[in-house]
């Protein structure tokens, strides 16, 4: 008599290793979201202290809008969210929003990263 699997058993394995692939994709796809996420926080904070460091530090107010012209100190990789979108873009997950702002001079403003895994991330001015 030859020893074998029978059908119901490399049924039941064939099942478990499905299983276990769709497993580590779900959480593969949740890793890969939650990095994307770091990098957009680590893009705002950058843009931030920008903002407060450097450019207000200078000019006593705030750009009406931002880009890497106007923030020379950061990479400018950096104003585009790792989906490829410049920020104030449609489609893009970094918005700027100035505030109070009269001649092209603005008193406040608002920095958001729409994050996958979390609520928005968000950083206003700080002075």
């Amino acid at each position: 008599m030859r020893k074998a699997f029978t059908v119901p058993e490399l049924l039941v394995v064939c099942a478990f290793a499905a299983l276990l692939l769709v497993l580590f994709f779900v959480q593969k796809s949740n890793v890969d979201a939650m990095n994307r996420d770091e990098k957009r926080k680590t893009a705002i904070n950058a843009m931030y202290y920008a903002l407060e460091e450097s450019y207000y530090a200078k000019h006593e107010c705030y750009p009406e809008e931002i880009s890497e012209t106007i923030l020379p100190v950061i990479d400018p990789e950096l104003f585009t969210d790792p989906n490829g979108f410049y920020i104030n873009t449609n489609f893009g997950s970094y918005s700027y929003e100035a505030t109070n702002c009269k001649d092209g001079k603005c008193k406040g403003y608002t920095l958001r990263a729409e994050l996958e895994k979390e609520d928005s991330y968000i950083k206003r001015n700080r002075n």
